[in-house]
């Protein structure tokens, strides 16, 4: 296949990696790690794998062309980046496979492209970039995709074999929908409490920061499961998550929060995506990972004050942080 990434940080280098170290032509559409990348290719470590790929290199789409297969792994906070990134990329067979966080990312990519072309994906993996073109790989890999707003193609189940060809275990979800709600049980608390945690516990609680209050440090999810009160914390957040789930007519068993903690204790201190972004001062994911689920939890009457309130202080943490530049 030939195939395209498009957002090259720890998910989109790892997953291209490895479909480029299977024979693909992969190229990847890349910015400040273009001399790097070119140069040293991609470097995964990690406890069960360590391999070096070579993708091709590119600084803008022209220059690849239309492809069989585009992986998206662009922050949400990019979209608006979509129709400048994605239409060279893209022909009239070209499988499109958004990789990212949260909810709404398939309806924006429906304004530009047909339904019948965008698949989603919910990535069950730890992973940091530990440099530019190097990526650590903690533990996991497997992806859980499927038709955005249809049941699967026969194309899909392709690609999954193609994916599980590549050493990507895969599963197919007959219902999209329902794989994002999953995948938001576990990032919700994690993604959100860590850094909530720079506030402190109060402001977690109450949605406001007390500006005579210390601050303290992002908190990885073992600190957080460590903690009787943080932990308590994380498991309404997932209930609440899960109600309004099965408000949405979605079906998750709320013993399936508990199925995450116990998960989320194997994988160690591990720090997730949006604790980084905050400590290199990027903005955060804030509309596609809390308030879009936020505003789909008021829309069913599903009553979730945790989420109200965190979506509350994540806003503030994130107006009041410093930015990044370039």
């Amino acid at each position: 296949m030939k195939i395209a990434v498009v957002g090259c940080g720890a998910l989109g280098s790892y997953y291209g990696a490895k479909l480029c170290h299977d024979g693909h032509e992969t190229h990847f559409l890349l910015r400040s790690d273009f001399d790097q990348v070119r140069r040293q290719g991609v470097v995964v470590e990690g406890a069960s794998e360590s391999f070096r790929a070579r993708p091709r290199c590119a600084r803008l789409p022209e220059e690849i062309g239309p492809c069989d297969l585009v992986i998206i792994g662009l922050k949400t906070t990019a979209n608006h980046q979509f129709p400048a990134l994605l239409p060279p990329l893209v022909g009239s067979a070209t499988a499109l496979l958004t990789l990212q966080n949260g909810l709404g990312n398939e309806e924006q990519l429906a304004k530009l492209f047909p339904i019948e072309q965008l698949l989603g994906g919910l990535c069950f993996v730890s992973l940091n970039r530990v440099a530019p073109g190097q990526i650590r790989h903690i533990n996991g890999g497997r992806i859980l995709f499927g038709e955005f707003r249809r049941w699967p193609e026969p194309r899909t189940h392709d690609l999954a074999t193609t994916f599980r060809h590549a050493g990507i275990p895969c599963q197919v979800a007959d219902r999209l929908d329902r794989a994002h709600w999953l995948k938001l049980v576990w990032n919700i608390p994690f993604n959100g409490l860590g850094v909530a945690a720079v506030a402190g516990y109060d402001a977690a609680i109450n949605g406001q920061i007390d500006s005579r209050a210390p601050r303290h440090s992002v908190v990885p999810t073992d600190q957080l499961l460590g903690s009787p009160e943080w932990r308590a914390l994380v498991l309404e957040l997932m209930h609440e998550v899960i109600a309004t789930a099965n408000a949405l007519g979605l079906e998750i068993s709320p013993e399936y929060a508990g199925q995450e903690v116990t998960r989320t204790l194997e994988m160690g201190a591990y720090r997730a995506s949006t604790l980084i972004d905050f400590e290199r001062g990027l903005p955060l994911e804030i509309e596609s990972l809390f308030a879009e689920p936020l505003r789909q939890a008021r829309s069913m009457g599903v009553f979730t004050p945790r989420l109200e309130r965190l979506v509350q202080l994540l806003r503030q943490l994130d107006s009041e942080a410093p930015k990044a530049h370039g």
